[in-house]
């Protein structure tokens, strides 16, 4: 006997039927060992899973180990070659200064590289974090209490991978770790190589004039130098209040309270931001009503497609006195029109209400404040 999902109860027990050999006597009924799940001829005991869990857990480990290390050749690839960039730029007042603008807009392109790296790198450090959570962390606690509906989500990112944060945020991230501090020196060293190379200059006109590039003015340089650097930072800045990265060691409530002011103003901005690019999900989230009569086969479809969280709430349509399941579901903007499509696939009598949220706090939105 087995239950829907095809898991054998751990206390099911069936009778010998061999009889008693010997002079054993009677024997009663023999245990049967617990099995994970089975399918067809398939089967898995408890213990063939939680070794298959623990390999695949050293696999994820394993891969994420390789992107944050190909996150370090990065950094090591822009240090280097700033280094040498402004080892050549001072090394002589002949040499052209226009080496330390172009090293920037190089050390710019491995920051999108890394910005890249470091989303893959989230990928798998989402899955090592749902490993630990909820079926590593619950062994320490008895009793085993892993939340509901971990496995979903782990066989979800297995099945279809996303990102898990968006590309402003690893782009945010990674500039504030390593990068602001690069574009400072060779901000600086730039300005040092006109001011005092090969001789120190007395006036600002002197200055501008020296900034030129080829028959590019000194004054249209530097504008384009503050609008370059202005833009990182920006983002740099702006993106500190999202926090959907997995990966990160974030630091306590008490050790913020003096950046307290410069979050909330980067918080505002980035909701400013964020309406008029409409690149970054987590705010002014959704919250869809699916009422319909085939409520377990669309709750599954929302969980496996769509990786959004499901509540069933079991309801009565008023006018046909039919028992009807309505499901709630917090989407992001950009997925309604794939749930509205999901629903009417499934249930074409089913009726879906969406509305706007003030926030939807929890894993996978805004995270609380």
């Amino acid at each position: 006997m087995t239950d829907r999902a095809g898991i054998r109860p751990q206390d099911e027990t069936l009778p010998r039927s061999d009889g008693p050999k010997n002079d054993e006597g009677p024997r009663g009924p023999e245990q049967i060992p617990e099995m994970a799940w089975h399918f067809r001829d398939y089967r898995v005991q408890s213990g063939e899973f939680n070794a298959a869990m623990i390999h695949l857990y050293r696999g994820e480990v394993t891969r994420a180990n390789t992107w944050r290390t190909r996150l370090d050749a990065t950094t090591n690839w822009a240090v280097v070659t700033s280094a040498a960039a402004l080892s050549f730029a001072f090394s002589g007042p002949e040499n052209p200064h226009i080496m330390i603008p172009l090293t920037t807009v190089l050390v710019a392109l491995f920051l999108f590289i890394e910005a890249r790296r470091y989303r893959y790198y989230e990928l798998w450090s989402y899955r090592i974090r749902l490993m630990e959570t909820d079926f590593f962390a619950p062994m320490l606690v008895p009793p085993f209490t892993p939340s509901e509906a971990w496995a979903t989500r782990l066989a979800d990112t297995l099945l279809h991978p996303r990102f898990t944060i968006t590309f402003w945020e690893a782009l945010g991230r990674r500039f504030r770790r390593n990068y602001q501090h690069l574009f400072v020196i060779l901000g600086a060293a730039w300005v040092m190589k006109i001011s005092l190379q090969p001789t120190p200059v007395n006036t600002w006109d002197e200055f501008m004039a020296r900034a030129a590039v080829g028959p590019v003015p000194g004054e249209v340089v530097v504008l384009l130098g503050l609008i370059f650097n202005a833009f990182f930072f920006a983002v740099g800045w702006l993106t500190m209040s999202l926090t959907q990265a997995t990966g990160e060691v974030l630091q306590r409530e008490e050790l913020l309270a003096p950046f307290r002011f410069v979050e909330h103003v980067s918080h505002m901005a980035a909701e400013l931001l964020e309406d008029s690019v409409g690149g970054w999900r987590h705010q002014h989230d959704q919250l869809a009503y699916v009422i319909t009569e085939k409520g377990e086969e669309m709750a599954q479809a929302i969980l496996r497609r769509l990786g959004r969280g499901v509540t069933a709430v079991q309801g009565r349509g008023m006018y046909t006195g039919k028992d009807r399941c309505v499901l709630l579901v917090a989407i992001y903007p950009d997925q309604r029109e794939d749930l509205k499509r999901l629903v009417y696939q499934i249930d074409k009598e089913a009726f879906v209400i969406i509305n706007p949220t003030e926030a939807v706090i929890g894993r996978g939105f805004q995270a609380p404040s």
